[in-house]
């Protein structure tokens, strides 16, 4: 009987260890999310905030003012979304590895391009130089849902190959576009 509550409290112990350990990894993750800025950026987001504040101060920005550009940039956004035909649901961006010349990022997409759904998920390797800073897409996964259409899941394999996510939705509207077209086309004649 002994024997049986101390391997209750046992695997007690063992569970809220294998929490604090979940919990601490969590924390860390955050932390280093936290201090994915540079030192530069930092600062020059501390310089523009206190330019923007005594230009509050001022009486430059009111709040009408900064409603009507709320306003404005939704408007804008509206404009894209019915001119592309994308609607973005989710996005979730993972700090993966960070050194002083290099970063690297996992990214997860999902949305919209009129009735055709996706999801993406790829890393962004951020290399910079003192003059430069280039990114490159790699692990590029493209899920789909391409209606048993071989040519698109050939279009997807290819882009997932290359790591081109430019031609990617640049592709993916254009089709989606006519994909929807000849939807209703069809749905007419039913």
């Amino acid at each position: 009987m002994d024997d049986n509550i101390y391997q209750v409290y046992e695997d007690e112990i063992q569970a809220l260890e294998e929490e604090i350990k979940l919990l601490t990894e969590k924390y860390e993750e955050m932390q280093q999310e936290s201090t994915s800025f540079s030192d530069e950026e930092i600062l020059e987001s501390i310089k523009s905030f206190q330019r923007e504040m005594q230009g509050e101060s001022k009486g430059h920005e009111s709040p009408s003012d900064l409603k009507a550009q709320l306003e404005s940039l939704e408007a804008d956004l509206s404009f894209l979304m019915k001119l592309t035909g994308f609607q973005f649901t989710s996005h979730s961006k993972k700090t993966m590895e960070r050194t002083k010349e290099k970063t690297v990022q996992k990214h997860r997409l999902s949305g919209n391009c009129y009735s055709l759904s996706f999801q993406l998920e790829f890393q962004l390797l951020q290399m910079q130089s003192k003059e430069k800073v280039s990114s490159v897409v790699t692990d590029l996964s493209i899920i789909m849902d391409s209606r048993e259409d071989s040519d698109v899941s050939k279009f997807v394999s290819s882009i997932e190959e290359h790591g081109n996510l430019i031609t990617f939705f640049r592709s993916l509207s254009t089709y989606s576009e006519w994909f929807e077209h000849r939807r209703r086309t069809f749905l007419h004649f039913k």
